[in-house]
């Protein structure tokens, strides 16, 4: 698994020049790794992972196979959207299929490109953005409440609990707040994630700023950094455009010119990792001749589901886990080193997979 996180923002504030940079970036990536154009608005780019390098190395491996991740460039949304200005509700079913939305947020100064709104302002894009989500939200929800309350004065039990759900998100809403400040119960979290809300998916801001402000930020990149950690969010600071230039250069000038700017790496490296942050995933890694390959799996999951991952035989049939901690591996020059000095150990169906676990797994179906 990967995860797909969808881009919003107003116009001009530099989503469309993230995303060209995102999809240029997977575009340079094809020449090295598997690479799919899924549709004309999704970015499948390669998680940047320098260990696996390492283990295809020590392993031998002719194909390095890296953890792919999607950004969804969500068009259309303008004040008024979810009443149908701009390109109306057509950006609505692109972020129900999202795990993650990331605003993009305009922090640069630029007489020669115009803010719909006719100012500079990071926070209020922000509060405009969340408020046409929470409005299609509360459309939603109120129109699908009428048929549920009939089903559940009939005893339905499954409509009782959708109801209790909605009652819990139009509490919110109608009180200016999205979804995602909801209490769920941890039981009911299925039946949340059903009701497809906009503003229940986890959110991280991205900050796009003058390329001169790209290493230190600028008054209004502070201003979403901190706004983002009173709402326990991560946020990004990024030069969309400096991104795009990037993504043109091959491996030694960009390295050149990211030293020339004070940056230790692009700037979509750390977005990636945020995302991954955000949604509590890991990578795990599989090492041989034929490939070496990134798993993504959430934090937490045990041996058999991250073995699902590959093929669901595995997960079904599953016996143990020869698995080698990163470090270990690359300390003992492979598995071979691993084994001799006690460092291979066989894992049951209960182990929970650790970041940078290399694993080998055994099954019988």
């Amino acid at each position: 698994m990967g995860f797909k996180c969808g881009i919003v923002g107003l116009p001009n504030v530099g989503k469309s020049t993230l995303f060209n940079a995102l999809t240029q970036t997977a575009a340079a990536q094809a020449a090295n790794y598997p690479f799919c154009t899924i549709e004309p608005n999704v970015g499948d780019v390669a998680v940047p992972e320098p260990r696996l390098t390492k283990l295809a190395e020590i392993a031998g491996s002719k194909e390095i196979i890296p953890a792919r991740m999607n950004f969804v460039d969500i068009a259309g949304l303008v004040r008024g959207a979810s009443k149908g200005e701009g390109l109306g509700n057509q950006f609505l079913a692109n972020i129900r299929e999202v795990d993650a939305v990331a605003y993009v947020l305009r922090c640069f100064e630029d007489g020669d490109v115009t803010h719909v709104e006719g100012r500079v302002d990071p926070i209020a894009d922000l509060e405009t953005v969340e408020t046409e989500l929470m409005l299609a939200d509360l459309e939603s929800l109120e129109k699908r409440k009428v048929n549920i309350e009939k089903k559940a004065k009939t005893g339905d039990k499954e409509a009782k609990e959708a109801l209790t759900l909605i009652d819990l998100a139009l509490a919110e809403l109608t009180e200016g707040r999205p979804a995602r400040k909801a209490k769920v119960p941890d039981d009911k979290r299925r039946q949340w994630r059903m009701l497809q809300l906009l503003t229940a998916k986890p959110v991280l801001y991205i900050a796009n700023v003058d390329e001169a402000s790209a290493a230190d930020g600028n008054a209004h990149s502070a201003r979403v950094v901190e706004y983002a950690h009173g709402e326990g969010a991560p946020a990004v600071v990024i030069s969309a455009k400096i991104e795009a230039e990037l993504a043109l250069l091959d491996e030694d000038e960009r390295a050149e010119y990211l030293e020339t700017l004070g940056l230790p790496e692009p700037g979509l490296n750390r977005l990636i990792r945020a995302g991954y942050d955000l949604l509590d995933l890991q990578t795990y890694f599989t090492a041989g001749p034929k490939e070496a390959r990134a798993w993504t799996i959430r934090k937490g999951w045990t041996a058999p589901r991250a073995a699902g991952v590959i093929h669901g035989d595995f997960e079904k049939g599953f016996i143990r886990a020869e698995t080698i901690a990163f470090d270990d591996y690359v300390a003992l020059g492979g598995e071979a080193g691993a084994r001799e000095a006690g460092k291979l150990r066989q894992e049951g169906k209960d182990y929970v997979v650790r970041d940078g676990d290399v694993m080998l797994f055994k099954f019988n179906v």
